[in-house]
């Protein structure tokens, strides 16, 4: 091996040094120079999409009020970030085309809000009786469909891969709305719910941002607990509405349209203006992390 004379290596070091001192200089310039700008907010479902509802409201009515509320209070509280809607009234927007904006916007945040819903399943009951053989009384059996009202509680969703015979009934419900679309099969490049290959279709799909799709999502969740939601957690779904986010993108589900009390709180002022509040300040605190 051939020695390289000391003021050589010295030179050589020096030059390592400088060069290296560029680099962290450039990249906290970047860093220092990056700002929350865009905040894209997607009302959920809307249109002919729009099945899901309590007692007396609709998914698609609840979460578009959720969506205008932040909105506001967003360009309130930070005058220097601009807002986009996907949808300001009731009209049907394919799932390509929601997150298609935030990318043209080239938005810095994407947020979808939903309402949960628990699925119907069949029940057996005794309806009544009759007279059998020999006067002996025998029961009636019907069936009704029925779902849970009890449970409840706040869930945020990000980017991920599971297989699509995984998937819960939130996520499939979510997912539905692709058929609605004319052409769907393009769009989403052949998807298929009942093909575990279009959950590797989506996986492919998957954005860049999943660390700060956690981060946000986390803090989404911390702000639900603050007062005093039931903490159903941060999850990774196969979700097309986030498959293709060219930013940190979740899906925040505020609460169970199924559950009366969940329902009547959604819909209220008071419910309202704490989950505003609550994403407002997760933004926030998203901002404040990010742009140091």
């Amino acid at each position: 091996m051939k020695n390289i004379p000391l003021s050589r290596a010295k030179h050589i070091l020096t030059l390592v040094i400088f060069v290296f001192s560029i680099l962290i200089s450039v990249n906290q310039s970047l860093a220092q120079q990056y700002k929350i700008k865009t905040i894209v907010i997607d009302a959920g479902h809307g249109g002919k999409d729009g099945s899901t509802r309590g007692a007396y409201s609709t998914e698609k009515d609840v979460a578009l009020r959720t969506a205008l509320r932040l909105g506001k209070a967003i360009t309130e509280a930070m005058p220097d970030v601009k807002v986009v809607y996907t949808r300001t009234e009731d009209v049907f927007i394919p799932l390509y085309e929601r997150i298609g904006l935030a990318n043209k916007e080239k938005a810095d945040l994407f947020i979808s809000i939903h309402c949960n819903d628990m699925p119907v399943y069949s029940q057996r009951y005794i309806s009544g009786y009759k007279k059998g053989k020999k006067g002996k009384k025998t029961p009636i059996y019907s069936i009704r469909h029925v779902k849970s009202t009890s449970t409840r509680g706040t869930e945020t969703f990000v980017s991920g891969s599971g297989r699509i015979d995984e998937q819960d009934d939130a996520i499939k419900r979510e997912n539905a709305a692709i058929f609605l679309e004319d052409n769907y099969k393009e769009n989403y490049e052949g998807f298929d719910a009942s093909d575990p290959e279009s959950a590797i279709i989506l996986s492919l799909m998957k954005n860049t941002f999943r660390s700060q799709s956690l981060k946000f999502a986390k803090l989404i969740q911390d702000q639900y607990v603050g007062v005093g939601r039931i903490n159903r957690g941060v999850q990774e779904k196969s979700l097309a509405v986030l498959a293709r986010a060219g930013m940190p993108a979740v899906l925040t589900e505020i609460g169970f349209i199924s559950n009366p009390a969940e329902e009547d709180y959604m819909n209220s002022e008071a419910g309202q203006t704490e989950i505003a509040n609550c994403l407002l300040k997760a933004i926030q605190a998203y901002k404040l992390s990010v742009e140091i």
